[in-house]
């Protein structure tokens, strides 16, 4: 692989997942990670990506509260508007973070009212914005890597709410493998947030579907509905849709 197709790979990889560990891109290309170390230092240079210990995050998450430049831009957007379509006068939702969910919260009809639980921070800004709904901040410590808050004290007040529904950001999703992350502590938000709702809806664009990462969230089984920018009878879905998920 070029130097230039192994820097769009990383590039890709980087925004896609929001965050990427250096092992894991050397045994993906299959170079030394002294490679990749180079190769992220010179997309840093560029201001492509935020160079972290251990890999990288991406730019357009972390840089600003606005989101500017946002990966997939009118993807998320389309997810969103079909999410809200879920959300009914005098519900409870629990929503995790991530680009796609703060879609969602911009994309909430005026006249909605509806309370929210939120521990990211960027989805709580926006809902804060809204003239009728109420907003619950779940605090704890903030994740730097993901802007949401994790922890025990996160953990246990999540574990006190029924929420109508769920709605989860996607790091990877696989027919076999179900859904899976590469933050050990936002797993286990995440598995909690999943415990907590009637109804666990997944958002995410089509290009994470079918990747994988290597900590395991939840079976397939337990997400009740997939939403992405496809239409529903996409044959990339059917894998998903055979299993009985719902697709949107």
């Amino acid at each position: 692989m070029l130097k230039r197709e192994r820097q769009e790979f990383i590039l890709r990889e980087v925004n896609l997942h929001n965050r990427v560990l250096t092992s894991d891109l050397s045994e993906a290309i299959n170079v030394s990670e002294d490679t990749i170390r180079r190769d992220l230092a010179e997309l840093a240079e560029t201001g492509k990506i935020i160079k972290a210990h251990g890999g990288a995050l991406s730019k357009s998450f972390h840089t600003s509260f606005q989101i500017n430049g946002v990966y997939s831009h009118d993807k998320k957007k389309s997810i969103a508007r079909k999410a809200v379509n879920l959300i009914q006068d005098g519900m409870f939702i629990l929503s995790g973070g991530g680009t796609t969910i703060t879609e969602l919260a911009k994309a909430l009809p005026d006249q909605l009212q509806a309370t929210f639980f939120t521990g990211s921070l960027p989805a709580a800004i926006e809902y804060i914005q809204h003239p009728t709904a109420e907003v619950i901040f779940i605090g704890d410590r903030i994740s730097k890597n993901s802007r949401i808050t994790i922890g025990g004290d996160a953990i246990q007040k999540i574990a006190q709410i029924n929420a109508d529904i769920c709605f989860l950001g996607i790091n990877a999703l696989d027919p076999e493998l179900g859904l899976t992350d590469n933050d050990w502590e936002v797993v286990q938000i995440k598995k909690a947030m999943i415990r907590a709702s009637r109804k666990v809806v997944a958002l995410t664009i089509s290009e994470k579907l079918n990747t994988q990462q290597k900590i395991k969230v939840a079976d397939l089984s337990e997400l009740d509905i997939i939403i992405t920018e496809l239409a529903p009878d996409d044959p990339k879905l059917e894998p998903f849709r055979n299993a009985g998920v719902q697709i949107l």
